[in-house]
């Protein structure tokens, strides 16, 4: 059902600086940041050859990443996303099987503009997991 990993997820406390690190440090290409307000963080995407880490922060005390940060004050691995044909058909067959979805439970659009869900980590070895649907 899912296919390739589209990315690893690293919470930052500094977009700013992580982007320079992975920059300068480890030679990479890096993203211009984009703040999307609807998930209240903020983004960059370190584009590798064959998959991306995103770098987030949180965009305010509200965000979802803020108590993760708050428990975890240098950062670290926040999720891992696989991409999916149908995310809705992916999301019924999984829920079928025992896992939760995250939030309503409908589909939002992620950092590439596609729809996306988030899986309950205590489901899946205390990861979160992002399903993301592939432009087809």
């Amino acid at each position: 059902m899912i296919g390739q990993l589209n990315h690893v997820a690293i919470v930052v406390p500094d977009l700013a600086v992580s982007r320079e690190r992975y920059t300068k440090v480890l030679g990479t290409n890096v993203s211009a940041p984009v703040d999307l307000h609807e998930h209240g963080i903020a983004v960059c995407f370190v584009e590798l050859p064959n998959t991306k880490t995103e770098l987030m922060t949180p965009l305010g005390t509200k965000s979802p990443v803020s108590a993760f940060l708050g428990r975890n004050p240098s950062g670290g691995m926040h999720h891992i996303c696989y991409e999916v044909r149908d995310l809705r058909a992916a999301r019924d067959h999984l829920v079928a099987g025992g896992a939760r979805v995250l939030g309503t439970g409908e589909p939002k659009l992620g950092a590439h503009g596609l729809p996306v869900l988030f899986l309950h980590p205590k489901d899946f070895d205390g990861t979160l997991i992002e399903l993301e649907e592939i432009a087809q």
